[in-house]
């Protein structure tokens, strides 16, 4: 099923499936038990653009910390719990918004039964995901082998009439998981959480989650994803942005054009551009930025942009909608591009 034509699953105050837009997930790298760490870090990913945030629930401590940080923050909390039903149990009642378990992997089916029921209770949604390195032993890998792991999980739950379901099916090959979530597609009318497992490291994994999730959001499908970075999730966050506004798949967004820079730059534009995207990155407003560090193609670009500089020798014109604003030292032009960024 394309993207608009998915059940919708509630989660907190956000809807995922149908015609709601696509939202931006991300996971703390914190111990989930230190609430303090795990707060902080995410109002930070909140302050990017995070929509929603999963935390690793990896014993009892972590599930009883659920409540406290769910009083610190704002977007929807989703608990990643994996084969220890009680964890999960104590999560729901804990408050969490959503559950991420593969049922198939609980042994106890009454406990399994009681899960669902909590869930049905308090519109809890729960995610099921497969990824390709954990398919039962002796599976081989392949689109279809996956499918049929997911529909093992989820035929569980739809047989305790439970149906408010998100589902993944990841691998860290493109070619497997874009096969995989046009099988699921096909398959199943639940919302798809996408992305690209285990993509690599910042450089080599924004490429890859790049190309996967472009070819598979192009599709139609895709209602929630993650770009999965061995870093800082952060970028994981920041990526995701740049990856939804490029394919005109989210709208407010900002954006930013910047020159590679040369032997004709007369001023230090990497630190400046640098500074410039990253507090664009906490701005929902959609304005264009262009950050130019020559006469020669700087004003031609800075005059299509909304908002942009054209670098001289220490200095920099600043143009607005096409006119010239402002001449400006080179110390000043990330903080005179952020005032002017505020007033727009």
């Amino acid at each position: 099923m394309r993207r608009e034509e998915t059940k919708v699953v509630k989660i907190k105050d956000k809807y995922i499936g149908g015609n709601n837009p696509i939202l931006i997930q991300s996971m703390t790298n914190t111990k989930t038990k230190d609430v303090k760490a795990t707060v902080n870090q995410i109002k930070e990913l909140e302050k990017l653009g995070c929509d929603i945030i999963r935390v690793a629930v990896l014993d009892k401590e972590d599930a009883y910390s659920i409540s406290k940080i769910k009083k610190e923050i704002n977007i929807p909390l989703v608990a990643d719990i994996h084969f220890d039903p009680e964890l999960a149990i104590i999560a729901i009642k804990e408050g969490v918004d959503k559950i991420r378990l593969n049922p198939g992997n609980i042994q106890n089916k009454d406990k399994i039964k009681e899960i669902v029921n909590l869930c049905k209770e308090r519109n809890i949604p729960i995610r099921i995901g497969v990824n390709a390195g954990s398919l039962p032993k002796g599976m081989e890998v392949n689109a279809k082998n996956m499918i049929l792991a997911a529909k093992s999980h989820i035929d569980i739950l739809e047989e305790l009439d439970f149906h408010d379901i998100v589902l993944s099916i990841k691998a860290s090959n493109i070619d497997l998981t874009y096969e995989a979530y046009k099988l699921a597609s096909e398959t199943f009318p639940y919302p798809l959480h996408v992305g690209i497992t285990e993509a690599g490291t910042s450089f080599k994994g924004l490429i890859t989650s790049s190309i996967g999730l472009s070819k598979i959001l192009s599709l139609g499908i895709g209602n929630t994803i993650r770009v999965s970075l061995t870093d800082d999730p952060r970028l994981e966050v920041k990526a995701a942005k740049d990856i939804l506004r490029e394919l005109h798949l989210k709208d407010n967004l900002p954006t930013i054009t910047s020159c590679p820079t040369c032997g004709r730059t007369q001023i230090d534009l990497i630190p400046i551009a640098k500074a410039v995207e990253e507090y664009l990155y906490t701005v929902n407003k959609k304005i264009h930025v262009a950050v130019m560090g020559c006469a020669v193609n700087g004003p031609g670009e800075a005059r299509e942009a909304d908002l942009g500089i054209a670098g001289g020798i220490g200095e920099a014109l600043i143009f607005k909608k096409g006119v010239i604003v402002k001449k400006i030292k080179e110390k000043d032009i990330i903080e005179e591009l952020k005032k002017e960024i505020d007033l727009m």
